[in-house]
């Protein structure tokens, strides 16, 4: 089985989605540009998607870059990986671990398409929407959202936090559910995913 990180997994939806509008694949740099990376960085996931066998280019074919759906479903279709936690609060840093959750089924999620994960939610400035502190959140990787979806937000200072997205003339508002926190406004954020369900133990 092909286990992959978030960060891959996002690669993978940037890859998608631009094949989805386009109808051809991106070219290393835009793939760069849309993942606020160097080209070179961008190569390398590509280099590791590819041995993994979740991409497939032809050689000397421009854009031919595409996802091998089958063998990303069939990854997919058994675990999620536990990517870290997300400040549903004051924004912290995003970890990547090693942990995977066989959880997709339970949630009912077993027919979404694009890849998911879980991620542990720390802070409660999203209690109103019933997402508590120590809660999962099933995340769907995407990046894209519509006004009003609970988003998996990247801050231009590296951390990354939960909050209701909303696009507004100039700017982004980045909405707590909460009324004890403040919204946060901010021109330019990178959205790594939408959250589709959450996930909570009783003790």
């Amino acid at each position: 089985m092909v286990h992959l990180t978030p960060k891959q997994l996002h690669v993978v939806d940037i890859i998608r989605q631009f094949r989805t509008k386009k109808g051809y694949g991106p070219t290393l740099e835009e793939i760069a540009e849309q993942f606020r990376v160097t080209k070179a960085t961008a190569q390398g996931y590509i280099r590791t998607l590819s041995d993994k066998k979740i991409l497939r280019r032809r050689r000397y074919a421009h854009r031919s870059i595409e996802v091998i759906e089958e063998a990303l479903a069939d990854d997919q279709s058994r675990r999620l990986p536990l990517a870290g936690r997300i400040a549903a609060g004051r924004p912290i840093e995003a970890v990547e671990q090693k942990e995977w959750i066989d959880i997709r089924d339970i949630v009912g999620l077993s027919s979404v398409r694009r890849p998911l994960y879980l991620l542990e939610v720390t802070g409660d400035s999203m209690i109103d929407d019933g997402i508590m502190d120590g809660d999962y959140v099933v995340v769907e990787s995407r990046a894209a959202a519509d006004n009003g979806e609970t988003v998996v937000a990247l801050l231009d200072d590296g951390t990354a936090t939960l909050k209701r997205f909303y696009k507004e003339k100039r700017r982004v508002r980045l909405e707590p559910r909460n009324a004890r926190h403040k919204s946060i406004y901010i021109r330019n954020v990178t959205i790594q995913g939408v959250v589709k369900g959450v996930v909570r133990a009783f003790a």
